[in-house]
């Protein structure tokens, strides 16, 4: 417990220093907003068409939906930002801490694209280290990376897309506390798991930025509105960086009333994990499929003979999955839809057999 606790201090006191040397230097731009906080007036000073509905700028620091999120959370304000989606919140990680073309970040493979996309963008190299054959991380091996000055940024998805796991806590823990970097932990799909968020744990992980998101759970995906947890000290960076008027005032409210009903949520929820047991246990009795992974997120990673071939035949029936054997052999990611839809899917699945003397698919 010492350790842990000397190890907060010292993150603590790096955490600046972690911060590109621009960045600590940058002075934000300053919109109308930023000068004059009330809400009542006659609006004159941002140029704003005094016609219209719509005609105002949003709040661009959501104080009411921060607000609602710390109750809802229960993180305090200052310790949450808001995102024009999760990818926002990705590419900000990589423009406050990463050096174009000398820093480094480091991820796992496989896990979502867009980790890969943003290194690409920034010009930072990505290490992408290979998760294990049950999709776990590789501590030992992880952690001789940490060494290495240049390495800023350390990435992970848990539960893990595509491939639906959550990652061992204990092993987090351990990475966490020995990486001295910024640690990005996606929790995007976590109101699926029964683990509980990495948002508790802030106070002990310093360098720690929890993100979660409105597109999932919430069923709120057209409305880009990602969320990310961390210290203030690491939300004053955040705040500094961002455009001023990055959440438009509509997906403020809208985001607003999802969160009133609490208990269509749960509802929701519960029968999406129901779903997601019913799918895969009929999957398992499908002739051609080899493998249904554990799933602690709201889609079910499959392995199958031809999955390419089975992804066009549903495809050809108006039923749209994800083939990721580009990155996981064979496999389809199903995505866990209304009873009606999974119905449907499953129904056209028990369609197709296997003619094993020809080593061929076929359908009835």
């Amino acid at each position: 417990m010492q350790y842990l606790s000397d190890l907060k201090k010292r993150k603590m006191a790096g955490l600046d220093n972690l911060v590109r040397e621009n960045v600590r230097s940058l002075v934000p731009y300053s919109c109308a907003r930023d000068e004059y906080h009330g809400k009542n007036g006659i609006f004159l000073d941002a140029n704003e068409n005094p016609f219209g509905a719509l005609n105002r700028y949003p709040d661009p620091y959501q104080k009411e939906l921060k607000s609602a999120i710390s109750k809802l959370k229960g993180v305090e304000e200052e310790m949450i930002f808001l995102g024009n989606g999760s990818d926002e919140i990705i590419d900000l990680c990589f423009r406050i801490y990463c050096n174009p073309g000398t820093d480094k970040v480091l991820t796992f493979y496989p896990t979502y694209g867009m980790y890969q996309v943003s290194a690409a963008i920034n010009n930072v190299s990505l290490i992408r280290i290979p998760l294990d054959e049950n999709f776990q991380i590789d501590t030992e091996k992880t952690s001789q990376y940490f060494n290495d000055d240049l390495l800023k940024l350390l990435i992970v998805c848990s539960p893990n897309n595509p491939t639906g796991n959550k990652m061992k806590r204990g092993d987090l823990e351990k990475i966490f506390s020995r990486f001295g970097g910024i640690v990005l932990l996606d929790e995007a799909y976590i109101d699926f798991s029964d683990e509980p968020s990495f948002i508790r744990n802030l106070d002990t992980f310093p360098n720690l930025i929890v993100m979660q998101t409105f597109s999932k759970a919430w069923g709120m995906a057209s409305v880009r509105v990602g969320m990310a947890f961390a210290s203030p000290a690491i939300i004053h960076y955040f705040n500094k960086m961002k455009p001023p008027y990055n959440i438009s005032t509509l997906n403020q409210e809208a985001v607003l009333e999802k969160i009133s009903d609490i208990s269509r949520f749960q509802e929701e929820i519960k029968l999406i994990k129901e779903e997601r047991e019913r799918v895969s246990s009929e999957l398992r009795d499908l002739s051609f499929i080899r493998k249904v992974f554990r799933s602690d997120a709201n889609f079910i990673m499959a392995r199958m003979e031809d999955a390419t071939f089975i992804y066009n035949y549903l495809v050809n029936n108006d039923i749209v999955v994800r083939n990721r054997s580009s990155v996981v052999e064979n496999c389809l990611r199903i995505t866990i839809g209304t009873r009606d839809e999974n119905n449907r899917l499953l129904s056209a699945l028990k369609n197709i057999v296997i003619v094993h003397s020809e080593g061929k698919i076929i359908i009835k």
